[in-house]
């Protein structure tokens, strides 16, 4: 892997001083050697002129469904249940390795053309093999994980899984997958929401995550009809039920939670739950908005994913930080959610709920070279004079912005230009699998 020396850049290096200085950054293997107003080195293999640029963390979104990039503009102007069931599971029932593949690569392409470096990414019941190595060949830092679905009503029968079957293959593919490429991917227990599954499964995922002391993510308490079908079934919410079956712990990532009690706001930040904000999603889906800042006053982990692509529609975190600042001052007032705030949830906030901090999330000797950067020298975020760097790229600066992508001590995207996939292929094979996909649906509802 070759030494790559950043220079003359604006660093926003978000660690524990959140210092921002104009400097350098040597990057040995897939870690950063140093960081100074000038670092010399020999034997640079490459040098990346960076001035007048921005340098930031690299993006880390915690809750992504790469199966469903295929999906974009097929379930719009829906509620959550009716979305899931009339559109969402049909066409992940309909999905072939070859269509989940493009799927998750044309999803990664928009990812790191805005900035992504990590994802927490949850796959279908079938096929993940095939996301996984889309993974692995991209370069992106992933957690990810099949998703588990042995209950439910108005399920197509092709994701309808026997409990044993979901555990076996979730463990085969963790053995298979979890700490490839040195850590760059790991696994997630990944059971859809209470909603589908069983209390035999889930109990098992907390044991299993216990075992192998790996990560579970789930969804929980996004919608009002999803609570009150949980609360039929077990006579408790959401959160009160996972603590019930032991699957509350410092592992557990948590999608949405926007409809929680103080009860449940109070098992989260006992357990060390973490959350993952999705505004985009939760506004489109007209879910309802988070009350992201009580959870934060309380010292729990809060971060930002933008969902799935049939959901927001896209995948691009400048939207969600945007959307995270500006639904909040609404509510609750214009200093509610602060851009330094909003822009540590897409950063070290998203590296804390992958249990990463001491490797990613922020630019520090010794860490993993997971970076972006950013051409700010344009109409839209100027003038720079005078104006905090973080407010600009919160809520003036867009994906377009993005020039360059490492990730691992990897130059993914330059100039614009992604290097581990071929974008023309991609799209042409996107648009193929989801015409196939759309004619094989009526089949399989």
């Amino acid at each position: 892997m070759p030494t790559i020396l950043i220079k003359n850049a604006e660093i926003i290096t978000m660690n524990e001083k959140e210092e921002v200085f104009i400097g350098d950054i040597l990057i040995e293997n897939d870690r950063i050697k140093a960081i100074g107003k000038e670092v010399s080195a020999q034997g640079i293999d490459k040098v990346i002129d960076a001035r007048n640029r921005t340098v930031i963390p690299g993006f880390i979104q915690t809750h992504i469904h790469l199966c469903q990039t295929l999906f974009r503009g097929k379930a719009d102007d829906l509620e959550l249940m009716d979305w899931l069931k009339k559109r969402i599971w049909p066409l992940e029932a309909a999905h072939d390795e070859e269509s989940i593949y493009y799927s998750a690569l044309l999803g990664i392409g928009e990812l790191i053309q805005s900035g992504t470096t990590s994802i927490v990414d949850m796959e279908t019941v079938h096929h993940t093999d095939y996301a996984i190595q889309a993974i692995a060949e991209s370069g992106i830092r992933a957690l990810t994980g099949k998703v588990m679905m042995d209950k439910g009503q108005e399920v197509p029968e092709r994701l309808q899984e026997k409990t044993s079957e979901s555990i076996q293959q979730s463990v085969d593919l963790l053995e298979k997958w979890h700490m490839y490429d040195n850590g760059r991917i790991q696994y997630a227990f990944s059971p859809r929401f209470v909603v589908s599954c069983t209390e035999e499964l889930l109990r098992e995922v907390g044991h299993l995550s216990s075992h192998y002391n790996v990560n579970v993510h789930t969804h929980a308490s996004e919608n009002r009809g999803e609570i009150a079908i949980v609360e039929h079934e077990t006579g408790m919410r959401n959160i009160a039920y996972l603590e019930h079956i032991g699957l509350a712990n410092e592992r557990l990532i948590l999608a949405h939670c926007i409809w929680l009690d103080e009860n449940e706001k109070r098992i989260i930040k006992e357990k060390g739950v973490k959350v993952s904000h999705c505004p985009g999603s939760n506004m489109k889906l007209a879910s309802g908005i988070a009350e992201i800042p009580h959870l934060l006053e309380q010292n729990i982990s809060v971060s930002l994913g933008a969902d799935g692509a049939p959901c927001n529609n896209n995948l691009d975190m400048f939207n969600e930080m945007r959307l995270a600042a500006l639904i909040q001052k609404s509510v609750h007032g214009p200093t509610s959610m602060d851009a330094r705030t909003v822009f540590k949830m897409a950063t070290i906030g998203g590296a804390k709920a992958m249990g990463m901090a001491h490797e990613i999330g922020s630019i520090e000797v010794g860490k993993k070279a997971d970076l972006a950067i950013l051409n700010l020298q344009d109409f839209h975020s100027f003038p720079s004079y005078g104006v905090d760097p973080i407010s600009r790229i919160v809520y003036s600066a867009s994906k377009s912005d993005v020039e360059t992508t490492i990730i691992n001590g990897r130059v993914v995207m330059e100039n614009r230009i992604i290097k581990t996939m071929d974008k023309h292929t991609v799209l042409q094979e996107a648009n193929i699998a989801i015409g196939r996909l759309s004619k094989r649906i009526t089949t399989l509802i």
